[in-house]
């Protein structure tokens, strides 16, 4: 019995002990603990961003400030079309100057205008700002190459390769097919580029058409033939009787066909047995 109440006694006094500790006084203690980290963890991030904010204005006030603040400003006219003369008086007026002057061909603006500026109309400029300009040097001046008695493809490419629009008729002529008889405007003329040029060309020698000369007499036939600008190549004498006695009765090529002047033809002509002997 004395046993157990001295077990009792010292079980009582342990827990007497564990209600006296700070956590068992007050049931709010974890939650203080929880409060506290978080404020820790703010301080940390307002910290960070406060040294942030300190080298941004370190940065942009200290070591790398900003330009100090552009005095008036002057709005860029427009000279384009304008001589260099009225350009300059029209930049002096806005309050600018003047600048480097290019140079370029151009095939429809003048020689002598600007073609180009910088910085362009409307843009803004401080006083005194030099503008740029490009000033043009008119069209291209170029002599039309000779390319009469070149086949038409050969002269194509002369001429387009020099900076010149081709453009092609073709004619009737003795020359051969393809070749170019005549060039307009004419060889060493100058002119402005791009320019057109009219190439003339050979379309051969014109076709004549064969004529029918059976039943004709040889001579006739021959001064008919030769008229047309054809040429009697052969003529044979073949055995016939009767009306058919020194007149044609055979014809090559045939009536109605297309010739080109100085062709052949041949003939056939009849003859009498007695002619034959002779």
């Amino acid at each position: 019995m004395k046993l157990g109440g001295s077990l009792a006694r010292s079980r009582r006094r342990r827990g007497a002990e564990l209600d006296s500790t700070p956590e068992a006084r007050d049931p709010r203690r974890p939650a203080r603990r929880r409060l506290d980290l978080k404020t820790v963890v703010g301080g940390l991030v307002g910290l960070g961003l406060g040294g942030w904010f300190v080298g941004y204005l370190l940065a942009t006030q200290v070591l790398f400030p900003a330009p100090p603040p552009p005095g008036d400003l002057f709005e860029v006219p427009d000279v384009r079309g304008l001589g260099t003369a009225s350009a300059t008086e029209r930049l002096a007026g806005s309050g600018l100057t003047l600048g480097p002057v290019d140079s370029l061909s151009h095939p429809s603006v003048p020689a002598g205008l600007v073609l180009g500026q910088s910085p362009l109309p409307g843009q803004v400029a401080r006083p005194q700002t030099p503008v740029r300009v490009t000033i043009s040097t008119g069209p291209q001046m170029r002599a039309v190459p000779d390319v009469r008695r070149l086949m038409a493809d050969r002269a194509r490419i002369v001429l387009e390769s020099s900076g010149f629009i081709v453009n092609i008729a073709t004619a009737e002529a003795e020359e051969p097919r393809g070749r170019v008889i005549d060039v307009d405007p004419a060889p060493e003329v100058v002119v402005a580029l791009p320019a057109a040029v009219r190439l003339l060309v050979s379309a051969g020698p014109p076709l004549v058409t064969m004529p029918f000369v059976l039943g004709l007499e040889e001579g006739e036939a021959v001064r008919m033939l030769d008229s047309l600008g054809l040429v009697v190549s052969q003529v044979e004498e073949v055995f016939r009787f009767g009306r058919d006695q020194g007149v044609v009765v055979e014809q090559e090529p045939a009536a109605d066909t297309q010739l080109q002047r100085g062709a052949g033809v041949r003939l056939a002509v009849g003859r009498g047995g007695r002619d034959q002997e002779q």
